[in-house]
Formats: C-alpha cells, structure tokens, sequence
C-alpha cells in the first residue's frame, strides 16, 4: 500500500468508532477523515466499515487491516521515540508550490532561506497542476485568485500581483503604440491558450480584444513574457519583469482588476511545524519590502 495515511486514518476510525474521535485524535478536518475512507475502500475495491448511527463498525475486511495497521502503528510509535527531536529543526526538504511567474520574486527569498538553514533542501514545484497539501506534496504554497476553501488548510492573504501591459522595442518599429484602449483592436498580443483561464487579466484581454488580434497563445507565464521580450505581439507581465527589462514600454496604464491577490497555503497538520512557520515568517518579512 503506498498511502500510509489512508490506512492510519482507517486504523483511528477503527479503534474510536467515529468520524470526529478520529479526526480529533489525528488533528485533521472530519472531512479528511471521510475522504481518506472512502479512498482506501475504492483502492481495496472493498468495504472496511459498516456505517451507523453510532458510528462506524469494522467489517470482517477492516478487523484484518487494523490488526496489520496496529502493528505499523506500533512500529512508528518506536521509530520516533528512537529520532524525537530531530525534526523539530530548519533542516530536510522544503517544498514549496506556485505558479511559474512568481519565481523572480520567490526565487531569491527561498535562496536566501537556504544560505541561512543550511542543511535544508529546498523544492519548488511550478506549473499548473494543484499539488495537494493534504497528501504532502507541498509545505507551502503560494496560489493566486480567489481564497482557497479546501477545509484542511489554513490560508492567509499575502500580496498582490499587479501586472503591466507592455510592448517591446521591436514591436513598436514595427506596429507603433496603440493610441489609448480603443485602438487596441488595430494591435497583435500575446495571451493563454486555454480561453477558460480564470486569470483576471487574461479574462480583461479576451474581453476588449478580437480573438483574431491574440496571434500568440501558451501555457506558460515564462513564455508570454520571453514573447514580449521578441517583439511578438503586446502582452502582460509582473512589475519584476517590468524593473528587470526597462526596455519594455507601457502600452496602458496598469488596472487595479488585472492584478491577482496571492494567498499563502498550508495544511493544518504542517501549519505549526519549526520548519514551515519559520519560512513562512521569512518569506513575511521579505516580502514587506517589495515594492509592487
């Protein structure tokens, strides 16, 4: 079985009879502990509880996984009493999470960190896909948009993300600057090539540009601005590209509902942890010198 967690829930749910004893017992969202059951039930193809009013009661099949899960549990309970205390500190893997155009800003701060925990692994895991905090594939992660509302995790407002619309050099030699928002239909951009995407300003340039005039489409952040930087149509990017390519020429000032608020996220069972508040209360005060 390759999710421990799945079946140290089961074996809590087993030993109290509840939903909420369990949750209470692991420090989790009842919701997890559902979530947790009802997987382990569909991967075993099998049913490990009888549900009732009082709670639930283990089937032939979950008296058989508690008795396997109580020896690991036991098992566990001596390894850590063997290395209690050596977690406690900044050390081992740091993974954090976000969308690949914050890494000029999160980048240096994360490497910073390191240089001062020096026997810290740091992990930055970009691109779209939503890695899931409650399976540990992240300590952290920085997300943008609306608030999460995943039950198990704790999320705290960060900053925003202003973004610019901008020209480069070679795209005004050869097309000029548009002569105030009305003449942006007359111009070529850059945009993502989902047409869904929820990214405000994404949805601002296919709303007052023909889909015709977005002449450049791609997944990737990093990408729209390296087609900026080469003169392939107009397009958006952070204010950190902006002070680190000063060639670049503002086509329209910036818009209050292009920018996107940036959440801080972490699970509840990792929240508290040595390692993530002490990157977390970094990453704070770093980012009150920004300047966006």
């Amino acid at each position: 079985m390759d999710n421990w967690d799945e079946i140290r829930t089961a074996f809590q749910v087993a030993r109290i009879g509840t939903v909420s004893g369990a949750a209470d017992a692991l420090g989790v969202h009842h919701a997890t502990v559902i979530r947790h059951i009802d997987a382990l039930e569909q991967r075993l193809g099998v049913k490990l509880f009888q549900r009732h009013a009082r709670g639930y009661t283990p089937t032939e099949a979950g008296q058989d996984l508690m008795q396997v899960a109580t020896a690991t549990d036991d098992q566990f309970t001596q390894l850590a009493g063997r290395i209690r205390g050596q977690g406690e500190g900044v050390s081992g893997d740091l993974v954090v999470t976000s969308l690949v155009m914050l890494s000029p800003m999160l980048t240096p701060v994360m490497a910073q960190f390191r240089r001062e925990n020096p026997e810290l692994t740091v992990r930055y895991l970009t691109g779209d896909r939503l890695f899931r905090l409650e399976y540990g594939e992240a300590h952290v992660a920085i997300r943008a948009g609306k608030a999460p509302d995943q039950p198990d995790n704790v999320v705290q407002p960060f900053t925003f993300q202003p973004l610019h619309l901008v020209a480069s050099p070679d795209y005004i030699d050869a097309y000029g600057l548009p002569e105030g928002e009305g003449d942006l239909q007359n111009h070529w951009f850059i945009g993502h090539d989902d047409a869904e995407s929820r990214a405000p300003f994404i949805q601002w340039l296919n709303t007052h540009v023909p889909t015709n005039r977005i002449v450049f489409r791609t997944t990737d952040n990093r990408a729209m601005v390296d087609a900026v930087l080469a003169g392939a149509g107009i397009g958006f990017v952070s204010k950190w590209e902006v002070d680190r390519h000063p060639e670049l020429v503002e086509v329209i000032p910036s818009r209050p509902e292009w920018s996107a608020q940036l959440w801080l996220v972490t699970h509840v069972d990792l929240h508290r942890t040595t390692k993530v508040q002490a990157f977390l209360k970094f990453l704070k005060e770093q980012a009150a010198g920004w300047e966006l």
